[in-house]
């Protein structure tokens, strides 16, 4: 699932993530509707801005999942890679931090390393 609020990036991104061969199964422009999306679309991985419509930034919407035992691995992206912003997003857990604007390269690692972290947390439920 991608939650990002740029109309046009959240195309791009969906097209770098199914030429990976991955399915995006929803897009969220805000952490709002991403929490309520999420809950009914029980998506493997969720690629996440920092910066979001809404009240909720992307950091504070993965807290909330996080709270709720909602375990999905994260990949964020964002266009501010300051120290501020990277301890922020230390306080929760994620497989990987990237700075916009990403290529189909760049996303091809992270997201394989959170299909491996699915497959393991699978197998652990079971």
């Amino acid at each position: 699932m991608i939650i990002e609020d740029d109309p046009l990036l959240s195309i791009v991104e969906e097209k770098m993530v199914e030429k990976l061969g991955y399915k995006v199964v929803g897009k969220a422009q805000s952490g709002e509707e991403a929490l309520s999306k999420i809950r009914d679309l029980s998506p493997d991985i969720l690629i996440v801005d920092i910066q979001l419509a809404g009240t909720l930034n992307g950091i504070q919407t993965v807290q909330k999942l996080q709270e709720s035992n909602i375990n999905v691995p994260i990949i964020f992206l964002s266009g501010d890679k300051s120290s501020t912003v990277l301890n922020y997003a230390r306080t929760v857990d994620y497989v990987d931090f990237l700075l916009k604007p990403v290529s189909t390269a760049e996303l091809s690692v992270p997201l394989k390393k959170a299909t491996e972290l699915v497959a393991t947390l699978s197998q652990n439920a079971a």
